[in-house]
């Protein structure tokens, strides 16, 4: 059985949407483990950020885009620890205010 999508981004249903600013969406993903991260797309690219370290771990993404994410991240770290909890539990996750 493949993957239902939703949305436009065309990212899997497990995948909700917390937080969105200028033009970039933050997900995390109700199946991945390991490392606590989460999820950044804007325009079409997508980049995994570390949630501990703050640092972006795979993918691309313009700079600009990627000081906005870890700028926002920083100031929302504790609420990622706790949405990444969420997720590992498979509760449902809170959104977070975005990046003003």
């Amino acid at each position: 059985m493949g993957l239902w999508y939703a949305g436009w981004y065309n990212w899997p249903v497990d995948m909700p949407e917390i937080s969105r600013f200028f033009g970039i969406v933050i997900a995390i993903y109700y199946k991945e483990h390991g490392v606590p991260h989460f999820h950044a797309k804007y325009s079409g690219q997508t980049g995994v950020f570390s949630i501990v370290d703050l640092k972006l771990i795979e993918g691309r993404l313009p700079k600009r885009v990627v000081a906005l994410v870890l700028e926002w991240a920083f100031e929302h770290r504790s609420e990622l620890l706790e949405n990444w909890q969420r997720a590992v539990a498979q509760e449902p996750l809170q959104p977070i205010a975005p990046l003003e």
